[in-house]
């Protein structure tokens, strides 16, 4: 029976017990109640065993499914394995029958391997045989070769070498010849079309510049007034401005002479305020003549001002452009300092823009490369390499300062617009009516310059070139060797140096060039 069953049966049973010993206590006296008290317990019990018994006939009927339900299960799942367990043994089998057909098949490669190894091995054997046969058979050609030439085999295979490499060397330069000749028609042809298109775009002045300034008077009595008693105005006014007055008998005029232009501009507004003034002593030239450097000061920077923003330079240093304002006042063979760095600027920046360059950076080294010829104080140095010491100190971009330092070739060139500002300032330089030569005395000192070199033994041509600022000496390759050639050009640069009067610098370049000319009829 169910624990459950027995458990109600047992409630049950206490449950009437205790009501009956209820009724008990409270009904002892009564006999009749009694008797209902235990009437009602034996049918309580009789209901609680019927209750019992059906409840547990429920749970024999559920025990019964449940048992069913758990056999019918696991026949089910042992179905499955035994299905499962025949399907492997299937795959077993057939992998079986598989393994057994390789094993068959790879016996029968291997037999038919061996075969051929067999086959191989014996076609083999007749090639080493044939190929001893050959080698026999080559040996004795070569050997009745040699007899018939009159050459071994290494003899006749040098010959062979030596005449191949002499023909590959002689199609080598023909076509190096053709290609560097090419190569350079290309690049003059170039370099000429930027170089013309830059002048063409540059609108130049014709103007240069001279050692003296005439100073205009109202009447020839002020001539008087400026010379002052016993001279001591005049030694006044030279002494201050370092500028020679000459007063002759030109009629109203006084001419100032100075190699330094900025010089005679002091001395010609000195004189313009004193005449104006009319209180001319030693006094007053000195305080008229300091106030106006000063003032000229401040116009100088001013100029510099004007210059580097019509030019589009931007970031200069104050002190460049104090040095660029007082170009105004030099002047290179007759030719404006100033005029002449803003003409190679802008060439330089035309022509940068031709061949894609950065065309500011251009503008600003061909601006700066003459700031070396305006010095505070005097130097030893040339002006190309005080130009670059100049601008290193304040700043300038490298590529700026290696153009400043090697546009005449004292430094080596390091970066693309070198030449550039090169080529620029030698074009500024070398155009008609740019700069003022006595014309004898520069066609005295060009003949001057190529009878020197030509004087030295070995010397076949020499052409001065660039306006003289350079000698080309053409040697003759049989009588001049490597080592020659330089020991050449630095005795005629040293020759030159010490015999000639000559204008900035001399570059002396000897040319020895071994030429093979033939004739194909």
């Amino acid at each position: 029976m169910d624990q459950n069953v027995i458990y109600i049966i047992i409630s049950l049973v206490s449950i009437a017990i205790g009501i009956i010993a209820g009724k008990f206590i409270f009904a002892k006296d009564t006999k009749k109640q009694v008797a209902e008290a235990e009437s009602q317990a034996q049918k309580i019990i009789s209901e609680a065993e019927l209750k019992a018994e059906t409840t547990k006939k429920e749970k024999i009927l559920e025990a019964k499914e449940k048992f069913v339900q758990l056999k019918s299960e696991h026949d089910k799942e042992v179905l499955d394995r035994n299905r499962k367990i025949s399907d492997a043994e299937n795959r077993i089998k057939q992998k079986e029958i598989s393994i057994n057909q390789k094993e068959a098949s790879l016996e029968k490669q291997v037999k038919d391997n061996e075969a051929i190894k067999e086959n191989l091995n014996r076609q083999i054997e007749v090639v080493n045989h044939k190929r001893t046969e050959l080698e026999k058979h080559q040996e004795e050609h070569i050997r009745r070769l040699e007899k018939i030439a009159g050459l071994t085999a290494d003899e006749a295979k040098a010959q062979l070498v030596e005449s191949l490499k002499n023909e590959a060397q002689t199609q080598a330069l023909a076509l190096q010849q053709e290609i560097i000749e090419d190569a350079r028609q290309k690049a003059n042809k170039e370099a000429r079309k930027i170089i013309i298109q830059s002048i063409q775009r540059t609108a130049a002045e014709q103007t240069i510049e001279n050692t003296v300034t005439v100073f205009n008077l109202e009447s020839d009595e002020i001539k008087g007034q400026i010379i002052g008693r016993e001279g001591r105005n005049i030694r006044a006014i030279e002494a201050s401005t370092g500028v020679d007055l000459i007063v002759d008998d030109t009629p109203e005029a006084i001419i100032l002479s100075s190699f330094d232009p900025l010089r005679r501009e002091i001395a010609r507004l000195s004189l313009q305020r004193l005449v104006a003034d009319g209180r001319i002593h030693p006094a007053r030239i000195e305080e008229v003549v300091e106030k106006t450097r000063k003032q000229l000061e401040e116009q100088v920077m001013e100029i510099g001002e004007r210059t580097v923003i019509e030019l589009g330079i931007h970031g200069l240093h104050k002190e460049l452009v104090r040095i660029v304002g007082k170009m105004r006042f030099r002047s290179s063979y007759g030719q404006n300092l100033l005029m002449h760095s803003r003409e190679t600027a802008n060439l330089c920046g035309i022509m940068a823009a031709e061949l894609g360059l950065n065309v500011k950076l251009a503008k600003r080294a061909g601006l700066l490369h003459d700031i070396g010829k305006v010095p505070d104080e005097e130097t030893e140095l040339s002006h190309a390499l005080l130009g670059a010491k100049l601008a290193e100190k304040y700043g300038e971009n490298p590529a700026v300062v290696n153009a400043i330092g090697a546009h005449h070739d004292e430094m080596e060139m390091q970066y693309v617009i070198s030449p550039i500002i090169q080529a620029c300032d030698a074009i500024s330089g070398a155009r008609p009516g740019a700069r003022r030569e006595i014309m004898q005395q520069y066609i005295q000192r060009i003949k001057d310059l190529e009878t020197l070199a030509i004087s030295y033994p070995g010397v076949e041509k020499a052409y001065a070139i660039q306006a003289g600022r350079e000698l080309r000496v053409i040697v003759e390759a049989d009588k001049v060797g490597d080592s020659d050639s330089d020991k050449l050009s630095f005795e005629i640069a040293q020759k030159i140096q010490t015999e000639m009067t000559y204008p900035g610098q001399i570059k002396v370049t000897v040319i020895r060039e071994k030429r093979a000319v033939n004739v194909a009829r």
